[in-house]
């Protein structure tokens, strides 16, 4: 039996159902005035509608998330966020448009809502116990109003911080200046945590308020350094940059293969996509349906016009 079988991907009373466990996992709270305890439902209202007591307001369990004042169903919103957890490289809005049998500004529409759902917003920093942070940018598509040249000084810079068996964290920066960078490296950056880079001088400042950096030299061909040495967890300490690239191979494969075009205003949101589906992967141990399931509960206060 497919997983799109499930009956919340059909039915909408399941589907209110199910939102209402993810949103409300001890029982409804009023949008309101957050009442807990006079919390009735509404005779003969639409699935899911409830009053409050306290301040005498109806409401359902899209209040207050991306899912309200839309008039898509419930369902759907179910199969789409399903759908874009589950594809590694991202689906594009016109996939989804046919798929869902919605128009393409609805799909185009849903899907930024979905990733501003996966956008955690976690501000905890990585590379506690001494793990090793890779540090990396990459070069993406065409700032408006630059002319296309050698070089990479008309793409947008992609920042990312790669923890090894863990987390990304993605950034659209103005450049590859120290002053771009630093601040950046080091608000993310427990102060015990290993960084492995590449080359670049600009992480050679920032490098020397943590514990521990290492680089690599791609310009001489140096891809890998192995060490005697062991990581806190017991494992062997090896320098390279090689995560935060495969990273970069599927981010740029889903841009450039999926979804083709992005415009400057909207990249901090693919990243948040990007960023989600790697921190929630297979290798973690996150499968399919718990992925979509992380990203619906990132719905909360997240209602965008």
């Amino acid at each position: 039996m497919s997983i799109l079988s499930e009956p919340h991907f059909h039915n909408e009373k399941a589907a209110i159902e199910r939102l209402e466990a993810i949103v409300w996992p001890t029982g409804p709270v009023c949008p309101h005035c957050g009442g807990l305890d006079r919390i009735t439902p509404v005779k003969g209202g639409r699935p899911g509608l409830r009053r409050c007591g306290d301040c005498k307001k109806q409401f359902t369990c899209k209040v207050g998330t991306v899912f309200e004042s839309s008039h898509i169903p419930l369902h759907k919103w179910f199969q789409a966020a399903h759908l874009l957890a589950s594809s590694k490289k991202g689906i594009s809005a016109h996939q989804m448009h046919r798929t869902l049998k919605v128009t393409y500004k609805t799909a185009w529409f849903m899907c930024h809502r979905l990733r501003e759902a996966m956008r955690d917003g976690e501000l905890a920093p990585m590379g506690g116990n001494g793990n090793v942070v890779e540090i990396d940018e990459t070069f993406f598509g065409h700032v408006k109003g630059e002319p296309k040249r050698r070089g990479t000084g008309h793409k947008h810079v992609v920042l990312s911080l790669i923890e090894r068996g863990g987390k990304a964290r993605s950034f659209h920066v103005e450049g590859t200046r120290i002053a771009d960078i630093a601040p950046i490296v080091r608000a993310n950056l427990k102060r015990e945590a290993t960084m492995n880079t590449d080359e670049a001088t600009y992480y050679r400042e920032v490098g020397r308020d943590f514990a521990r950096h290492d680089s690599v030299n791609h310009k001489q061909e140096e891809y890998v350094r192995y060490t005697k040495e062991e990581l806190p967890s017991g494992e062997p300490y090896t320098i390279h940059t090689n995560t935060a690239e495969n990273y970069y191979s599927i981010f740029k494969r889903g841009m450039t293969g999926v979804y083709q075009h992005c415009s400057e205003k909207h990249l901090h949101r693919y990243l948040a996509e990007f960023d989600f589906r790697y921190s929630n992967r297979a290798a973690l141990g996150v499968d399919d349906g718990e992925r979509a399931t992380k990203a619906l509960k990132g719905i909360q206060g997240k209602r965008l016009t």
